[in-house]
């Protein structure tokens, strides 16, 4: 996915004089190409991530399209005050770009993953928040970032995820069906869409065939178009890799409440603690109940209640 969101920025370019990429020491060997083609339009300015944020937010000031990039606990968590106040206080249109979502660089221990970085860009008014599930929408993602008028934070894994949509996508805004179903429907978000896609796989085999439904962009979520979707189903199971408490499935909580469709909710994810367990990012699902199989017996359970 990552590398799908870069090329799409640096295609861009070829029409476009005003994007200005900006790392924080991160993303070595990504940008190359676009160094070498527009060595004016790209800045590394370190392990400074506060100072970061602010040279961008003046930078797109000045009229530049700025992309940022780093690896989210510092596209986000450490420079939190900057993005509220420098960047979405003042409706920039900048592209923040974070990499390592959910549980991608384990085993690299807490300091690394994003598990609750959804619930902390919700709270910021403007800020567009899209979590890509493979690199079509992170294509899609790209270009709907590049012709924001305000700011758009994408979180993505990190490379290697294979396509899952069969045709780019005409509008990332609405919720996409990955397959047809009834009685339950699958929601997720990220890469964890492949644990989703096995989990249908191994209930399709018993006769149950759920509904698969990725949610691209998480806000403002189009609940109009989600309710409509969803109006066949009678339960509906979130899946992500992401703390449950303040990700998609505290989204999906809040439309319940507020619309009170008919179906019920069922949500997995990470439990919200510090994660102390050592394993990489397969084991992790297991730990914490979205891997395939996981997910699976959560659907035969929802079925029963």
């Amino acid at each position: 996915m990552r590398n799908n969101f870069i090329n799409t920025i640096i295609e861009a370019c070829g029409s476009r004089d005003d994007i200005f990429i900006i790392s924080g020491d991160a993303g070595l060997g990504v940008f190359d190409q676009f160094k070498e083609e527009y060595p004016d339009r790209f800045l590394n300015l370190g392990v400074a991530e506060q100072n970061m944020i602010s040279f961008a937010a003046g930078l797109s000031i000045t009229g530049y399209k700025v992309v940022l990039y780093n690896i989210i606990p510092f596209v986000l968590y450490r420079c939190f005050e900057q993005v509220r106040n420098d960047i979405c206080y003042q409706d920039l249109p900048l592209v923040l770009t974070g990499i390592g979502s959910g549980v991608t660089y384990a085993p690299m221990g807490m300091t690394h993953y994003s598990v609750e970085d959804i619930g902390i860009a919700r709270t910021l008014p403007n800020l567009t928040v899209i979590s890509p599930i493979d690199p079509v929408e992170a294509r899609a993602a790209a270009r709907f970032a590049l012709d924001a008028k305000a700011p758009v934070y994408v979180r993505l894994a990190k490379r290697g995820e294979p396509d899952v949509h069969r045709q780019e996508l005409a509008d990332l805004t609405k919720p996409q069906l990955l397959a047809e179903g009834s009685e339950v429907a699958l929601i997720c978000h990220g890469s964890i869409i492949d644990e989703v896609l096995r989990a249908r796989e191994e209930l399709e085999r018993e006769g149950v065939r759920p509904m698969v439904v990725s949610l691209p962009m998480l806000q403002p979520l189009d609940q109009e178009a989600l309710l409509r979707l969803l109006a066949p189903v009678k339960r509906v199971v979130c899946v992500e890799e992401h703390y449950a408490s303040c990700g998609l499935g505290n989204i999906l909580a809040e439309l319940k409440a507020e619309h009170e469709p008919g179906w019920k909710l069922k949500r997995l994810g990470i439990p919200p603690h510090f994660i102390h367990e050592v394993r990489d990012t397969q084991g992790m699902r297991k730990e914490f109940g979205i891997s395939a199989g996981a997910i699976a017996e959560a659907v035969r359970r929802h079925r029963g209640e």
